[in-house]
């Protein structure tokens, strides 16, 4: 089931960190908004066969599809930057086995706390950068055949790296590459026995995620 208090609960946390920091740096503004659009490639999980239209399918697929989304940060030292990230991929979900049936239109929406360190001085004219962040991933569905489907909110982290150009004090362009892995679900893989009796037997899990690998470009603005 979806779970939009958790997305919710999420917007108030970053929200509520990005004030905490844009406080502590009022005096200096150095607050970064980078809108961006891109491509992301991404995965599936295996699931328990199913019958559709007459075919059997044992895995469902998130098609690779256009991302486009915003980057809000503030610079709490002339390296460190704290921010929020929001992220839509245009997708369909597909049915697998052998052969691939698209099912319905899907949006995929992350939602992330980001933590981005920003190599040299805030005044060089390139400067790259490494994030990571964590929060929720919501899969939304369309209608099949009519019918609706409940979409999925799912905890994940999001991490990635890129450059910075500032041909003006004001105004950037951004390359970046993220990757966001999203846990699903785990299956029984076996059984692990400690060589030591007393800590016994345990069934292992096969955990499974759909990963999203994004390739985007953008503009910076800063003020």
């Amino acid at each position: 089931m979806r779970n939009n208090g958790f997305v919710r609960n999420g917007f108030v946390l970053a929200f509520s960190i990005l004030a905490i920091a844009a406080a502590a740096s009022a005096q200096e503004k150095r607050v970064e908004i980078n809108p961006f659009f891109g491509y992301s490639f991404s995965d599936g999980v295996t699931v328990d066969p199913f019958i559709l239209g007459g075919n059997v399918y044992d895995a469902v697929n998130v098609a690779d599809g256009m991302t486009f989304g915003v980057h809000f940060g503030v610079f709490v030292t002339e390296n460190a930057e704290v921010g929020f990230q929001w992220a839509r991929q245009d997708s369909v979900l597909q049915a697998q086995n052998g052969r691939t049936e698209d099912l319905a239109d899907m949006n995929v929406d992350n939602y992330h706390a980001i933590f981005t360190y920003n190599w040299f001085d805030e005044d060089a004219m390139a400067r790259p950068f490494i994030f990571g962040g964590l929060g929720a991933t919501d899969f939304s569905p369309a209608d099949i055949a009519g019918v609706a489907v409940d979409g999925e909110t799912q905890f994940s982290g999001t991490w990635g790296g890129g450059v910075k150009v500032y041909p003006s004090p004001s105004v950037g362009f951004t390359a970046m590459a993220r990757w966001t892995p999203n846990y699903i679900k785990s299956d029984p893989a076996g059984v692990w026995c400690s060589p030591y009796w007393f800590y016994g037997c345990y069934v292992v899990g096969d955990a499974q995620y759909a990963n999203q690998f994004e390739l985007s470009g953008g503009v910076s603005f800063r003020f």
